[in-house]
C-alpha cells in the first residue's frame, strides 16, 4: 500500500510521517538547478521525472516493507494546476505536465497512491508552525500559502471520483487502519486521470 500525505508548506506533513512510520519518501530537495520554464516541454520531462523517481522509491519500499508513506504526493500533478489556478503560472505549464505524467502513467512510471491524507490548517495556523520551525525557511511560503484553496478543490475532485481514498482528517488517522481497509486500486489508470482533469474546476 502507497499513502501520500498533503497540504500546504508548514501544515505539518514532516512531522506526521516521522511519528507514523520508521522511514518514508521525503519530499523533493530543491537543487538550484531546476528549469526556469523557458523551454515548457523540458520542464515537464524535469518534474516528471522527479516525480517518477519518489513513485519508484514507493514502490521499492511498499515491496520491502508493506507500507510506503510519502511526504507529498508523488503524482505531484496538482501543482502546476494550483498555480494556474492563482494565476501564478499559465495554463501551458499544467497541460504540458498533464501530457507527460499521462505517458509516464500508461508506462507504470508514475501512479495514484492508494490513499491521500490531506490536511488544510488554516493560514493563520500555517504562519505560526512556519514561525516556530527554525530548521526550514521556507522562502516560498508566501506563495504555497495561496495555494490551499486550490489544493483542496484537486483533492475534493479526486474525493468524489475516488470516494474514501483521500482522508481529511489527518491527526486523527492511524496507518494501521487504513492499512487494513483500503487496497491498491486504478494506480495507472489513465481514465481516472483523464477524469480527474475533467473534473476539476474551470481555469480561464
Amino acid at each position: 500500500m502507497i499513502i501520500a500525505v498533503e497540504g500546504p508548506s508548514a501544515a505539518g506533513k514532516t512531522t506526521w510521517c516521522r511519528k507514523a512510520v520508521d522511514e518514508f519518501i521525503g519530499e523533493y530537495v530543491p537543487t538550484g538547478v531546476e528549469p526556469d520554464g523557458s523551454d515548457p516541454e523540458h520542464q515537464a520531462r524535469y518534474w516528471t521525472g522527479v516525480n517518477a523517481d519518489r513513485w519508484s522509491q514507493a514502490i521499492e519500499l511498499e515491496h520491502r516493507a508493506g507500507l510506503a508513506v510519502g511526504d507529498s504526493d508523488p503524482l505531484k500533478l496538482h501543482y502546476s494546476w494550483c498555480l494556474a489556478r492563482i494565476g501564478a503560472a499559465p495554463i501551458s505549464r499544467f497541460l504540458h505536465e498533464l501530457a507527460s505524467v499521462r505517458e509516464a502513467m500508461s508506462r507504470r512510471q508514475l501512479g495514484f497512491a492508494d490513499a491521500i491524507l490531506v490536511t488544510l490548517p488554516s493560514e493563520a495556523v500555517l504562519r505560526r508552525q512556519k514561525d516556530g520551525d527554525a530548521t526550514r525557511s521556507r522562502r516560498t511560503f508566501e506563495l504555497h500559502a495561496r495555494l490551499r484553496g486550490p489544493l483542496e478543490q484537486w483533492y475534493r475532485s479526486m474525493d468524489r471520483l475516488r470516494p474514501g481514498a483521500v482522508i481529511w482528517d489527518l491527526q486523527a488517522t492511524a496507518v494501521g487502519d487504513l492499512s487494513t481497509t483500503l487496497r491498491p486500486d486504478r494506480r495507472y489508470d489513465v481514465e481516472l486521470l483523464d477524469a480527474l482533469v475533467f473534473e476539476l474546476p474551470r481555469i480561464g
